[in-house]
């Protein structure tokens, strides 16, 4: 079992920045690729980026790249991302998610492709 629990939300003023972070219980999250979503009022889950276990491979959605930077340290089983040049579009509740027995390179831009969830933190940028 793993439990994913995030922090670093709250309310911003478009342009400005915020650095999301997910903790990760138990020993797996070096064994896993982690992923971070979002999901507006009345809109579905989308994906927002990934990176693979290894840290070496990520992958972005088209509407934050260049803007926002997902991190990972596996000495404190812990994801990032940092958020630039906030959107009020960018406004979410944020999850972080796990891709438990990843191989090494992979990442998943894809809900299915994740087997556990945080509870999300509200993103909410002010025009």
């Amino acid at each position: 079992q793993v439990q994913l629990v995030e922090s670093g939300g709250g309310l911003v003023q478009a342009g400005g920045s915020l650095r999301l972070s997910c903790a990760a219980s138990g020993r797996t999250f070096g064994n896993s690729a982690m992923g971070w979503f979002r999901q507006a009022p009345g809109k579905e889950r989308e994906f927002v980026a990934t990176i693979s276990r290894n840290g070496v491979n990520t992958q972005y959605e088209d509407s934050v790249k260049g803007r926002f930077a997902i991190s990972r340290d596996n000495a404190k089983n812990t994801v990032y991302l940092q958020m630039n040049s906030l959107k009020p579009e960018d406004t979410a509740v944020y999850y972080c998610a796990a891709r438990v027995g990843a191989s090494s390179y992979s990442t998943s831009a894809y809900i299915s492709g994740y087997n556990y969830w945080g509870q999300g933190t509200q993103v909410t940028v002010s025009s």
